[in-house]
């Protein structure tokens, strides 16, 4: 369902990506872990045709991306790291607006909405202004949001962040029943590794921009000699605290003051 080869993104004289290559097969949970600023964000959004490529091949759903990027864009739903409701819409606006820009027809829109926002327990809540919503809500809005289309694919950028374990608990309990009725790959980022340890089938971790591990979580403990995945993800990314990344444009705006003094 994903393949990715040699993929590499340079931002001026820094390279945010370097040489990544995976696999991820149709129906698959699948997670991308890292520390802060090893490259997982930028993967997703190259991914998701927010970002071009330096170089290197993607192939989603059968397309490439960098090519026809509208077709890519019909066959996945991205809930992003960041909010990206509109708080002044009500969250059925929310939906609506959403099923427009993907072209849903209007009776299936009504009721892929009504299905979904029951199926995260939004329903009675439709004609609510979004900027009503705790954290919770917003996540679990955004996340039937992103699969109003029917997509084949699902992209999750740290969709648990700042949630509950009651609410994390109740989203992931959702996404597998999705995963096992409609066979929708999933491909997430976490900082939570005993969620990536419960949740995924088989996990990559990146540091500095390349891949260095890729298995199940038992694979990973047997190779590391780890008790936890989180045991093993410290192995091998090692335990320096690693500051908040900057962003690529923010680490140049960085550079060219440095140059300019």
């Amino acid at each position: 369902m994903i393949s990715v080869h040699n993929l590499v993104k340079k931002f001026g004289d820094f390279t945010a990506v370097d040489g990544v290559s995976f696999e991820v097969k149709d129906g698959e949970i699948f997670a991308f872990l890292g520390p802060n600023g090893a490259g997982k964000s930028t993967t997703i959004k190259m991914l998701t045709t927010l970002l071009r490529p330096t170089s290197g091949t993607i192939i989603l759903n059968g397309g490439d991306p960098v090519a026809n990027p509208d077709a890519a864009r019909r066959s996945f739903g991205i809930v992003f790291q960041d909010p990206s409701l509109d708080d002044d819409l009500t969250a059925m606006e929310n939906m609506e607006l959403h099923g427009i820009l993907y072209d849903v027809p209007s009776k299936l829109l009504k009721e892929r909405s009504k299905e979904l926002m029951q199926f995260v327990e939004l329903w009675d809540r439709k004609d609510s202004l979004v900027k009503e919503f705790s954290g919770g809500m917003k996540r679990r809005l955004e996340i039937a949001r992103g699969l109003l289309h029917h997509p084949k694919i699902i992209f999750l950028d740290e969709p648990t962040l700042g949630l509950d374990p009651q609410t994390r608990n109740s989203m992931w309990e959702y996404l597998k029943k999705l995963n096992k009725e409609e066979k929708t790959t999933i491909f997430f980022t976490t900082h939570y590794m005993e969620e990536a340890e419960r949740v995924a089938e088989r996990i990559a971790i990146v540091d500095h921009g390349k891949i260095i591990a890729t298995g199940t979580s038992e694979s990973l403990k047997e190779q590391t000699k780890s008790e936890s995945l989180e045991d093993a993800f410290l192995s091998l990314t090692g335990k320096m605290i690693r500051d908040e990344a900057a962003t690529p444009a923010d680490q140049m705006r960085m550079r060219h003051r440095v140059w300019r003094r």
